[in-house]
């Protein structure tokens, strides 16, 4: 199974917050993120990983190059306008069977994240995604289920889910949003595909596409996800992770 990296955003929000290094470059707890993930990956037996840096500073880029790792890195460097183009930019490599692919400051426990690893691997659905009931993000996606946590739909706030599906998904309820960490299949490059094609961007209007075309996706709960975004993130994220280890 490969593992991909969304690493190409420029940061800009903890770079005007005073923070001097590249996102994927800032330590929690001494550890740099991107390199956190990758020996996470590693850990849950990745055959690859798969990353994708900006070309607008070589600092992420260069740290990449110096990185001894126990499994094949791959390193795309482009810029773009959305994850779901970075998405696009690394899907040749990801091949045609199960991959997981997460935005390099999504912060969990890590057990939590192997065991959905795992049963991801075993399962039969076509993508698993993680979601929490955490919530502390600017912008979330929410997520509906049923009652088998199969997700039924993504939605930009609940009032979206209760205008637009709650009359027409029997059971269905949005008490979870998306963590930002996706295992999917071929099936779903096959969609990223045709949804560049038609001139869409974001990643959560790909994730749409797919209940859209029928994908059968399933609802991962973790207990909390965190995201990078602001220099007051990065305490919060070491605090998160010491606490998890406790």
């Amino acid at each position: 199974m490969k593992f991909a990296i969304i690493s190409a955003g420029e940061g800009s929000r903890l770079s005007q917050e005073g923070v001097q290094v590249p996102k994927p470059l800032v330590r929690l707890n001494g550890e740099p993120m991107i390199d956190r993930l990758i020996r996470i990956f590693t850990d849950c037996g990745a055959e690859e990983v798969v990353v994708i840096v900006n070309n607008l500073t070589s600092l992420t880029q260069e740290h990449l190059n110096r990185l001894e790792t126990k499994v094949p890195l791959k390193v795309v460097v482009k810029t773009t306008p959305s994850s779901m183009h970075s998405f696009y930019e690394m899907s040749p490599y990801l091949g045609k069977g199960k991959f997981c692919l997460t935005t390099v400051d999504t912060v969990f426990r890590e057990d939590e994240f192997k065991e959905y690893i795992e049963e991801y691997k075993s399962s039969d659905y076509d993508g698993m995604m993680a979601v929490t009931d955490f919530i502390d993000d600017e912008k979330p996606l929410y997520v509906s289920t049923d009652k088998k946590l199969d997700i039924t739909g993504f939605h930009d706030s609940v009032e979206d889910f209760l205008q637009n599906e709650a009359n027409q998904v029997q059971h269905a309820e949005c008490r979870f949003i998306s963590g930002g960490i996706y295992c999917l299949d071929g099936k779903s490059i096959q969609i990223l595909q045709w949804c560049m094609e038609q001139g869409m961007s974001r990643m959560r209007n790909f994730q749409r596409q797919l209940v859209a075309d029928g994908l059968r996706l399933k609802a991962r709960p973790f207990s909390k996800i965190l995201d990078v975004d602001h220099a007051s993130d990065i305490v919060k994220a070491e605090e998160f992770l010491i606490s998890s280890t406790k």
